[in-house]
Parts: structure tokens; sequence; C-alpha cells
């Protein structure tokens, strides 16, 4: 566990003392004991992703509502495709939240709330589509708080970090019914990478020169369709966001790095 929270802080959290939100609305200090009865189910809790001066550096994309999963994970691989290969920006996290997908983006150093807040908006409106249903009403962008993966929800559905190639799998429902293993939760954010101050500058620039918000940008080309991509082999980059992968894709990539699948999600 202790591994395992040592990871969230790295690419989500801050090295000074944060908060989290309880039932009434009231902030009280997220300690590691707190974060490990989350992590653990016995106390789920939001966590304020925002300083007290106005900074974060975890930006969560929500991609969910009633019904049209298949919609919402074809929504969600196309900002994570854009991410990598139309922005330059590492590979983000994928996770379940027991009632919709989550796309989480690690930054080095933390960044003003109203520009991370234009930086999801401005991802939402140049890579999705303008007639998709997930526009319609744009669910909250949790720049500001939220659950960290992996924790018990509400419904008995516990939330979780997966693999990409995983994704088609929860479209009915994205959440496990029991919880994930600690090690492969581990083994799912070792590898992930923060963007960088420049990074982060650069891509921010191309959006807002997309969005005619800057002058002499080049423009983002469209995100490639997500039937084109590639299954996954030994030659695929190893940031690539597949929509789907075959089971001995997955074992491969697990084994990989020494962690041993075991398959939660219960059948009907």
């Amino acid at each position: 566990m202790h591994k395992l929270i040592s990871e969230l802080t790295r690419l989500y959290l801050f090295d000074e003392q944060q908060q989290y939100v309880e039932a009434d609305g009231g902030a009280q200090p997220l300690t590691p004991a707190v974060l490990a009865r989350h992590l653990s189910g016995e106390q789920t809790v939001a966590v304020q992703l925002v300083t007290g001066s106005g900074l974060t550096r975890a930006l969560v994309l929500e991609f969910g509502g009633k019904g049209g999963g298949e919609a919402h994970w074809s929504a969600l691989c196309m900002i994570a495709n854009a991410v990598q290969h139309e922005l330059d920006l590492p590979a983000p996290a994928v996770s379940i939240s027991g009632s919709a997908f989550q796309l989480w983006l690690s930054l080095a150093t933390p960044v003003p709330v109203a520009q991370a807040r234009q930086f999801v908006q401005l991802l939402r409106s140049t890579f999705l589509p303008a007639s998709t249903d997930i526009l319609a009403i744009v669910p909250p962008d949790y720049v500001e708080q939220a659950a960290l993966p992996p924790c018990l929800q509400p419904t008995g559905k516990w939330a979780a970090f997966i693999h990409p190639s995983m994704g088609a799998a929860f479209v009915d429902e994205p959440g496990l019914d029991m919880p994930p293993p600690p090690a492969a939760q581990l083994g799912f954010l070792e590898s992930l990478r923060s963007i960088t101050p420049g990074q982060f500058a650069q891509a921010l620039a191309k959006l807002q020169g997309h969005a005619g918000l800057l002058d002499a940008v080049p423009a983002p080309a469209p995100a490639p369709a997500i039937a084109a991509l590639p299954v996954a082999t030994s030659a695929t980059a190893p940031g690539l966001l597949l929509q789907d992968a075959t089971l001995e894709d997955i074992v491969r990539w697990l084994h990989a790095r020494n962690i041993e699948p075991t398959f939660r999600h219960r059948l009907p």
C-alpha cells in the first residue's frame, strides 16, 4: 500500500499537506493513514486537487452518464490518442469510476486552476466531434476534487485504474465487483510520466491556436480514427492507447511488469 500511495502522490498530489472533503462539505487533512483507508475501501474520500493558492497538477476528464457506454469509451480513446499523438504528451492513466470512464493527466509543475480548466475544455472541443452526445451535456471536469482510484463507491462498485486495452470490456458497467489487486494498480502507474512545464505550454498553445485564441499557432490535426488503431504487438509504441486487444495481449503486458493477472469482474 505504501508504494501505491507513493505513486499516486508522485503523479497527482502535492508534497505539502493536502485536504479531502467530508460528506458535510468540511475539509480535513489528507494524511497517509486517511489515504490508506480510502484505498482499502474503509473510508472513501473526495481529494482536493487544488491548493489554497489555486494551483493544481491533476487533470481528470470523465466520460459517462446514463447509457452510451461504447460512445463514452470511444470519446475517451479519441482524447487519449490526441493527447499522445497530436499534442506529444505522455500517456495518461485510464480508470473506471463505478459509473463512468476517467482519464487522468499528471502535471510535473502545478498550474493555475483556471488554466487547467481551459486546457480540459479545449481538449474536448478540439478533438471530440461536435455531434457527439457526450458534448450535449458536458460532465464535471473534476479539476477541483475527485476520488482517487482504487476506492469503493457508494454503489458498491470499485473504482480502479485499468490498462487502456481493457476499456471495451467495461462499456456496460464501468466498475468492479471486488477490490483490484494493489500490485496491478501499482503496475499501471509506475510507467507513467508527468507532463513537463514546456510540454504543457506547447500543448496549450496548440489548443488555443486551434480555437482562434492565438495567432500563427499550427492547429492540431484531427485525432486518428479509433478503427485505424493497431492491435497491440511487441512493436507497438508503449504509450499507444488501444480500443481493444486480445486476452493474450493483456496478459503479455502484465507479465512484462511482473504482474500476475487476476480477473475480478464478476460475470452475470
